[in-house]
């Protein structure tokens, strides 16, 4: 039975139930929550149940649910709103020129969370999602973002193991090091097959008005040597992008 973690609060317990569900399981049982947020089984359907009331989680069929009200809630507070909102034109215009994947990606602790993303049929293979994560080192949003990221932050996320997907993936901390300076110098980052082979991912930084870098502008394009043909795309878009959060 998962042991309840001495001097814990409630609050704490709450968010390990909460952080029981992924983009990949958004429905688990009471029994998997209760083993994944380590509480035993009580415990975890007492929270469940208090969830349920108030709309945070929702129970049917044997299965439990993130509920609209918590959705609802996160909107409201989610400070990539208006982000989210300044790109959403320039992201559909560039869904529609490049009929890929097209995404939007920010730093969220040594990850790159996305925020937004668009999709075609029969698009090549790509394994973001919105409110999913990648790696730093082997995304082209990621890469982008790192090196615009503080120098400690660097240096944490190099001195931790790089994992690696396929055989393109860059796993020692020099590769990382020159594709991070190239970034810097010519304004954009190109990874080819670095989560799947058949896939590269292309990424421009989006800044806002006092310059800073906020988020990571990207398309995820056949590794078919032609993704460089996207940047000028990219780069216009999030020219635009930077214009509209400067106006805000």
């Amino acid at each position: 039975m998962p042991r309840v973690r001495t001097g814990e609060s409630v609050v704490a317990r709450v968010v390990r139930v909460l952080e029981a569900f992924t983009t990949d399981e958004p429905a688990l049982s009471v029994t998997e929550i209760a083993r994944r947020s380590a509480l035993p089984v009580a415990t975890a359907s007492r929270l469940i149940a208090e969830l349920a009331a108030h709309g945070l989680l929702v129970r049917s069929e044997g299965a439990v649910r993130v509920g609209v009200r918590m959705w609802e809630l996160a909107q409201r507070a989610s400070p990539t709103l208006s982000l989210r909102e300044a790109a959403m034109p320039f992201l559909e215009d560039l869904h529609a020129v490049i009929g890929q994947h097209v995404q939007l990606g920010v730093l969220d602790g040594d990850e790159v969370l996305f925020v937004e993303r668009m999709s075609a049929p029969n698009a090549v293979i790509n394994y973001t999602r919105i409110a999913g994560r990648l790696d730093l080192h082997a995304s082209a949003s990621g890469i982008v973002l790192l090196a615009h990221a503080p120098a400690e932050q660097q240096e944490r996320v190099l001195a931790a193991p790089l994992r690696r997907f396929t055989a393109r993936t860059p796993t020692r901390p020099g590769q990382v090091r020159e594709m991070l300076a190239d970034v810097r110098r010519q304004g954009y980052a190109l990874c080819a097959g670095f989560y799947h082979l058949d896939a590269t991912g292309v990424a421009v930084p989006v800044r806002d008005g006092s310059g800073a870098v906020v988020a990571a502008l990207g398309a995820v394009v056949p590794n078919d040597g032609n993704a460089y043909l996207h940047v000028p795309a990219l780069m216009a878009a999030a020219r635009g992008i930077a214009r509209v959060l400067a106006s805000h």
